[in-house]
């Protein structure tokens, strides 16, 4: 059977369409993948050689992961170095431990992993830096960490404790970087250092916008570590990634953060971490909600209402079985600031004869101002405007170490 000419010119038609489509389908694929934010640690051809023939400790938590190559879920670092045959000698754990499940300042004890058999020493508790006589078998450091860019979350001061040891002991330490979801701005009071906690190293502001990696570099270049030893240190950067990048944490970094929303609104609900209000601690809305039982309400209104209750990252929440009024910030739009509304709004609801502020507020705030501005009745607006000369000068400082635009 002879098909007609029209036939022909139809069929060839057709399959340069669908060749087009293939080519075009691919190399939109690929610009996808060309824009995808690389991890450091999925980048193994830049940090493998460094570690072949040495003795190596980790600093890892469940974040430390690398994803697969077909997008099916994660592999532990600790799992994909030991089957590239790297010597791994002892993993570190920060706050919240090795595989992230323990309450915020839950003591964490040392012991074996069951899955790898490897010694996991807590860097929390009595021992948040590393001793000389723990780190005197190794070699050389890695630490891999999820940060949220805020000066209260512990995982900056272990960074720092174990580059600390690590330079005394002249131990190289490789940091394999990762985005920072709040590294989008700069805001927040700056630390005076007379309230140096492990809440609170170094003269930053409360939200530095700076990576693992960058902030590494600046406490090293600045020379804010005891005795101002300086550290051997590598930063293995991200790929496709700038400080606006939208970036969703694959994994919670923390029991109590897990979610993008909970992420964003923690630099201005962690406040009330020093404060007598519940921030969604005993619910699924951690950090994304706050209230109390004295809270006011008015039965002709829909007030929102919460019971915290013991769960996954909170055994004994603030108000633990009580009903609580409050506020649900969870459909919020995304911040770019410091949001101290919220804090006000939770002070003047609060009684008088209650006791609105903990011993704790003055060193996650870093400052007394801020609870004395809040008493006296200072807006929100006049308080942020009080931080900017502070914000100011650390931004001139940050800009000598950031390696992302």
């Amino acid at each position: 059977m002879v098909r007609p000419k029209s036939t022909y010119f139809f069929l060839v038609s057709n399959w340069l369409v669908v060749l087009f489509l293939l080519i075009s389908c691919s190399s939109y694929t690929q610009n996808i993948d060309s824009e995808k934010i690389i991890t450091a640690a999925e980048q193994t051809e830049k940090y493998i050689p460094l570690l072949k023939g040495k003795k190596i400790a980790i600093v890892a938590n469940q974040t430390t992961v690398i994803e697969r190559k077909n997008g099916n879920g994660f592999v532990h670092l600790v799992d994909s170095l030991l089957a590239l045959d790297i010597n791994i000698i002892k993993v570190f754990a920060p706050e919240h431990g090795f595989r992230g499940k323990a309450d915020a300042g839950e003591h964490v004890s040392n012991h074996k992993d069951v899955k790898t058999g490897l010694p996991i020493i807590s860097l929390y508790g009595k021992n948040k830096k590393p001793s000389q006589e723990q780190l005197s078998n190794i070699d050389m450091v890695i630490f891999d960490i999820q940060d949220v860019g805020v000066r209260f979350y512990t995982y900056i001061s272990t960074m720092t404790y174990v580059m600390e040891t690590c330079a005394e002991l002249g131990i190289p330490v490789i940091v394999l970087d990762r985005p920072n979801p709040n590294g989008h701005y700069v805001d927040g009071p700056t630390l005076e250092m007379k309230h140096k906690s492990f809440v609170g190293m170094h003269p930053i502001p409360l939200v530095y916008g700076m990576t693992m990696g960058e902030y590494a570099q600046m406490v090293n270049g600045e020379k804010w570590m005891e005795g101002g030893v300086k550290c051997d240190l590598t930063v293995i950067r991200l790929k496709n990634y700038n400080h606006d990048s939208e970036y969703n944490l694959p994994i919670r970094p923390s029991p109590n953060l897990p979610n993008s929303q909970s992420i964003n609104l923690y630099p201005s609900l962690g406040f009330f971490e020093g404060t007598i209000i519940n921030a969604g601690r005993g619910t699924e809305f951690q950090f994304q909600r706050y209230g109390a039982p004295f809270f006011p309400s008015d039965s002709d209104t829909d007030d929102f209402t919460y019971t915290p209750q013991p769960n996954f990252g909170s055994k004994d929440p603030k108000f633990k079985g009580e009903l609580c009024y409050g506020v649900d910030l969870s459909k919020n739009k995304k911040q770019n600031t410091v949001n101290l509304k919220w804090l006000v709004d939770a002070y003047h609801k609060t009684p008088k004869e209650k006791e609105f502020f903990g011993k704790s507020f003055t060193i996650h705030a870093g400052n007394l101002q801020l609870q004395k501005q809040i008493e006296s009745g200072k807006t929100a607006e006049e308080i942020r405007a009080s931080w900017q000369k502070g914000v100011k000068k650390f931004k001139k400082i940050r800009n000598k170490y950031l390696i992302y635009d």
